[in-house]
């Protein structure tokens, strides 16, 4: 691979929904570049960007993949990404590492969930983009259709550069609308001029007219122009196309079939002529020895610097840190220092990834796109720099995992090694977490979806060997009282030589503190209690609120008052006293009208308006209390609702489902509520049945 100054480097991402046929693009730009001399299938397994097994095996990207592309003198960088929305941490790394973007949407389809979200990701980031209609050669694919649903939501930005010639039905080539001019396909992608046929003339008048617009508006020379009804020429037209597309105030529209080529010349020529090389982006650090901003922008004259946008860590290709060069010029033999870890690493080699396949190459230049092979401590995240200007770019903000399951190792032996594992999958994808919850014995996994977590034990067994049981995780009830009681506990035993006494006289009460298992008091006169045994007695309680008498969970916002007892000055001990502290709590407990407490967490769904009324309905459903409806841009609105954490499991799904993926959702727990009778009931007799069958782990 030949080293690209930063001029002639495009670092574009592919977005888009599922299906739509993003990696079939990414095929189709390696094959007429020469990459390959063939062109792989999604259907086949034999792609350059779905390597991975999982992918092969599942027919759609999983990890967001690096494929570099040569065409015109330039180095088109082309990131593919996940469609499917378990994967949006791929995508999101993919995206802060891009400087434009391609949204793909399938002819068939049209307008889907996930181009929209592919929309609002470029707006988020302020990205150039293009919209690339895919499946011309399907017979019934109507493009003026889709132009028209682009136009609806995103009004005059959207500009159409081509559009099909169809005979008998079948795509045989396109209208430029820059040139006003027919070219028909010949082989292996390539085009001749045919003239346009009469009935397409009113389509190229109006298209041509929404280009010269937008042109007219870039000067006001160019507006006296307009008015005066003067032509703009092709190139004038083209450069004012590239300055609009460059600041997002113009999305110029595409088409073509990946699968038989025709189109994704025309994409490669425009991502060239009209999408910005990094040294028209903005970038900039703090450097952390002067505490000023730095302005790095992608200068390759600059020190250097760059950050590590992904990490894949593979059993067999090793460990690699993706970086974007943002300032200098990066080379193979550098020493570089990490400044979050604080660390400095001297590179042996610097690579380019083709998919899986790493390239060697001499250096990189600020704006470029790179890979270098095991950096030890570094993560996704880190900043590259030098000792001398240790400088730190923000962090990719990447989506929370709210989705999660319960998880065991199939074979109890395998417990260190699924950790181990899971620690190298979470450095590779940031939205997997892992919770040991040991107050309810259990150890729970995070993904962004069902799907996610379904992938995620997929490799665990493929890539490490191990299995994991996926399971409803155990909901973290508490327990406490709502009255008071007046108890004793007497521990007594006569076993030749000592025996153990312990007696102590306790009132249970709440305490209004919720937040704390129990608060210990003790009032004791006279000595009926020596004071050397307090410690033992509130070592008693300690014990006693980790698992509660009512169904074994831990207990909180309990008041116990030591008030009176008696001793025995042979047998008396400590363990003796805490085994009788033991004793009242249980009695005293149960005795003080003892309820079950069920975790209530503040949910917050963020719908398109026509959702709201469902997504109400089924929140009512889950014993939920919507709190409020806050209009959101774009027509969204974000319901806000208090709900029990026992009714959210599954909840990704469903509202999925309900709102065709467009619904996203957040929560964070609020407090502890009494939980209703009849959920109490089933669940101290769930627990009692656990218990007995000894499956509480």
């Amino acid at each position: 691979m030949d080293v690209y100054r930063t001029d002639r480097i495009r670092n574009v991402v592919l977005l888009g929904h599922g299906g739509a046929g993003k990696t079939s693009m990414v095929e189709a730009m390696a094959y007429l570049s020469g990459i390959t001399s063939r062109l792989g299938k999604v259907t086949d397994g034999n792609t350059i960007s779905d390597f991975d097994k999982e992918e092969i095996k599942r027919k759609f990207s999983i990890s967001a993949t690096v494929v570099p592309i040569q065409w015109q003198k330039c180095k088109i960088n082309i990131l593919d990404t996940p469609g499917y929305f378990d994967f949006v941490g791929e995508v999101e790394e993919a995206v802060s590492a891009a400087d434009a973007a391609i949204i793909v949407v399938s002819g068939k389809s049209g307008v889907q969930v996930g181009t929209q979200k592919a929309w609002d990701m470029c707006e988020r980031y302020k990205l150039s983009r293009m919209i690339f209609v895919t499946e011309m050669d399907v017979d019934d694919v109507s493009y003026r259709q889709v132009v028209e649903q682009l136009t609806e939501l995103y009004g005059k930005r959207i500009a159409p550069l081509h559009f099909p010639i169809r005979e008998n039905g079948k795509f045989v080539g396109y209208v430029n609308v820059v040139k006003k001019a027919g070219r028909k396909y010949i082989d292996k992608g390539k085009k001749e001029e045919c003239p346009i046929p009469d009935h397409l003339q009113e389509y190229l008048d109006k298209y041509h007219e929404v280009l010269v617009e937008s042109v007219a508006e870039t000067s006001e020379e160019f507006m006296d122009r307009y008015f005066e009804g003067e032509e703009f020429s092709v190139a004038e037209i083209s450069a004012a196309l590239a300055m609009n597309v460059q600041e997002g105030s113009i999305v110029p529209v595409c088409m073509g079939s990946p699968v038989n080529l025709p189109g994704v010349s025309n994409l490669l020529d425009d991502i060239v002529g009209y999408f910005p090389s990094p040294n028209q982006r903005k970038c900039s650090g703090l450097e952390q020895k002067t505490n000023e901003i730095y302005e790095a922008n992608y200068d390759f004259a600059k020190a250097k610097s760059a950050y590590i946008f992904k990490t894949i860590v593979d059993p067999f290709l090793g460990k690699y840190s993706l970086i974007k060069v943002a300032s200098g010029v990066i080379k193979s033999d550098d020493t570089l220092y990490n400044v979050q870890k604080e660390s400095e690493d001297k590179l042996s080699k610097l690579y380019v990834l083709e998919g899986n396949k790493p390239q060697e190459v001499s250096e990189l230049h600020a704006g470029d796109i790179g890979a270098i092979g095991k950096l030890v401590k570094a993560s996704t995240g880190d900043t590259l720099a030098t000792k001398a200007h240790p400088i730190v770019y923000p962090k990719t903000v990447i989506s929370t995992p709210y989705t999660y399951k319960r998880y065991k190792a199939k074979n109890k032996g395998d417990v260190d090694k699924i950790s181990q594992a899971l620690a190298k999958m979470m450095d590779e994808d940031l939205t997997i977490r892992t919770v040991n919850d040991s107050a309810n014995r259990q150890t729970l996994l995070y993904g962004m979806g069902d799907q996610h977590l379904d992938v995620i034990s997929s490799k665990l067994k493929e890539r490490y060997k191990v299995e994991i049981e996926l399971d409803k995780p155990r909901v973290p009830f508490r327990e406490t009282i709502r009255k008071a009681s007046d108890v004793e506990g007497k521990h007594k035993k006569q076993s030749g030589g000592h025996g153990q006494y312990g007696h102590v006289k306790m009132r249970f009460e709440p305490s209004g503190d919720l937040e704390t298992p129990f608060i210990f008091e003790q009032v004791v006169v006279g000595g009926a209690v020596p004071k050397n045994y307090f410690p033992a007695v509130e070592k008693g309680l300690q014990e006693s609120v980790l698992k509660g008498p009512l169904a074994a969970y831990p207990v909180v916002g309990v008041k116990a008052t030591l008030y009176d007892g008696s001793y025995h000055t042979v047998d008396s001990s400590e363990m003796a006293f805490k085994m009788a502290t033991i004793l009242a709590f249980k009695k005293g407990f149960m005795d003080a009208s003892p309820v079950l407490l069920e975790p209530i967490v503040n949910m917050k769904v963020t719908v398109p308006d026509k959702y709201t009324g469902d997504v109400m309905g089924d929140l009512n459903k889950r014993r939920g209390r919507v709190l409020g409806m806050n209009p959101e841009h774009g027509g969204n609105t974000v319901v806000e609702a208090d709900v029990p954490m026992l009714e959210i499991y599954g909840y990704s799904t469903d509202l999925r489902s309900m709102t065709g993926g467009s619904g996203v959702f957040e929560y964070e727990f609020a407090r502890y509520e009494q939980a209703p009778n009849d959920i109490q009931e089933k669940e101290i007799a769930d627990r009692q049945n656990q218990l007995t069958d000894g499956n509480d782990d």
